[in-house]
């Protein structure tokens, strides 16, 4: 099922002068508006939140917006350089998020992000992390995910949230609610429509279409039919002037899953000479298959590292066959590297010499593109006596950080993050525990070794300065081994709750 991406920009031209002038103004104060020339009338072009809050409009003229709002701030807009910075900003998602992204003009952008939202921990996740990102850089947005191009289009600008995701396959029932202009409708026909008495989507629904198409014309069912999907629209992907990209069409188009394999084979092997021709090796692959219906479905890989091995990067790709829809058939392939490095040509180790090392790279690569490359890891120290806190996650081919853990007190192979809270039966202040109830069970000790003295790291937070762990290793009647610390020294209550938790297991 295809899952289409909608970021609404509301105030793209204002946001986009701000962040390039860098006149910045808390909300309500200071209200910008960009203005031109309309025939022979000065008039606003676009306002920011604050103008358009107190009653400022795109087409008011200059004049009376700033007699509405003394204080309007006022620069000369830009449409062509804000079309152009839209165009940049798709290039962004493009690398980001998927394949298929392009401007969606005056103020938006659209994303085909199908069987790419697991790479982001979800669709509302990556919606999110979009908005977080975009708004970190000075940019408000509203984004919506459907099925199509036509139904996100319409709930990012009409739906009340600032973050909507409409269930897979029930289109209908997220847009019906929707005002007809959703619809991306012009606004004549908008209007002729609110005269006869329609004014949701819902109100076309239940209409018979061949009425509507001859006292309306074709662009009303057109519209609809995009929105609930019955009519295709394909996105056309902006693509940087750098892109590294090879292309093959076919004279009968393709579909079997032998085929496409032995397209992206012969397809790998130029893109590799033009890496090579350039010193880069390929970060990430987008493979764009183009159907006979103009509808385009992308699959996307990454590699731990650059390379340009032709084999290795189309078995990377061919393991992604079974994801692609080739409908009536695919007419045409574009492989491009979407994401490259410099990799300079290596001397292999000869045999007279020394051994080749040993090399995990592909498997991590097979790894990553299977699971998720978020979820293929290594863990690398960080100094901090903290448990919680000195261990992150680090690429799994990136190089040695130099730091150790430290050698004196074992530390269990797994943690719980957060600790988990037991019941205990101690002796205080030094004492471990008699016994403890973990989980509903309760288990006896018969060893114990503590204990450990961790301190809090007062220079990053005034909260720890007083703070205090004691750490216990303990060992139950049936040879479990477990970690576990009171918070606080056993008698100061500054230095923490006095209550007892379960931080790890021993191997």
């Amino acid at each position: 099922m295809t899952r289409v991406v909608s970021l609404f920009l509301p105030h793209w031209p204002t946001d986009r002068w701000r962040r390039r002038t860098g006149v910045a103004a808390p909300p309500g104060e200071r209200p910008l508006a960009l203005i031109g020339q309309e025939g022979g009338r000065r008039v606003v072009l676009a306002a920011d939140a604050a103008a358009a809050a107190v009653g400022l409009r795109p087409g008011m003229a200059v004049a009376k917006a700033r007699a509405l709002i003394p204080g309007l701030v006022t620069a000369r807009a830009d449409p062509a350089a804000d079309a152009a910075a839209l165009e940049r900003l798709a290039l962004w998602a493009l690398r980001h998020y998927a394949p298929l992204a392009a401007a969606d003009p005056p103020d938006g952008i659209v994303i085909d992000t199908t069987g790419a939202d697991h790479l982001h921990g979800g669709e509302e996740a990556m919606l999110a992390a979009m908005r977080a990102r975009l708004a970190a850089a000075g940019i408000s947005a509203r984004a919506a995910s459907a099925d199509t191009w036509g139904a996100a289009h319409a709930l990012a600008r009409h739906a009340a949230r600032p973050i909507t995701v409409a269930p897979i396959g029930d289109t209908a029932a997220a847009i019906a609610p929707l005002p007809l202009a959703a619809l991306r409708l012009s606004p004549a026909l908008v209007a002729a429509l609110q005269t006869l008495g329609f004014l949701r989507i819902r109100d076309l629904m239940a209409q018979p279409r061949a009425p509507l198409a001859r006292r309306f014309g074709p662009e009303l069912l057109q519209r609809l039919d995009q929105a609930l999907g019955r009519l295709a629209e394909p996105i056309t992907p902006v693509r940087a002037p750098e892109l590294i990209e090879v292309r093959r069409h076919f004279a009968e188009p393709i579909a079997t899953a032998e085929t496409i394999a032995a397209a992206i084979a012969a397809l790998a092997r130029p893109l590799a000479v033009a890496l090579e021709a350039k010193g880069l090796g390929a970060r990430r692959l987008d493979l764009l298959c183009h159907r006979v219906d103009r509808a385009a479905q992308a699959i996307r890989i990454g590699t731990a590292r650059p390379l340009r091995d032709p084999k290795h990067l189309s078995r990377l790709l061919s393991e992604k066959i079974e994801t692609i829809d080739p409908g009536f058939g695919i007419e045409a392939l574009a492989l491009a590297a979407s994401l490259t490095e410099p990799l300079a040509a290596t001397q292999r180790a000869s045999a007279l010499i020394a051994a080749p090392a040993p090399d995990i790279a592909d498997l991590i690569d097979v790894l990553a593109n299977r699971i998720g490359a978020e979820r293929v890891y290594r863990a690398a120290p960080v100094m901090s006596d903290v448990p919680e806190r000195s261990v992150r996650r680090i690429p799994p081919l990136a190089p040695a950080t130099g730091t150790t853990w430290p050698a004196g007190w074992p530390r269990p192979a797994r943690l719980f993050t957060p600790p988990e809270r037991i019941e205990t039966v101690a002796l205080l202040p030094d004492h471990p525990p008699l016994a403890f109830t973990w989980r509903g069970q309760r288990r006896r000790v018969a060893r114990a070794d503590g204990p450990e003295r961790i301190l809090g790291e007062w220079w990053k937070r005034d909260a720890e300065l007083a703070a205090v762990r004691d750490y216990f290793r303990i060992e139950d009647e049936v040879g479990a081994r477990f970690w576990i610390f009171r918070a606080g020294d056993g008698e100061d209550a500054a230095s923490g709750a006095q209550q007892w938790f379960l931080h790890g297991i021993f191997a």
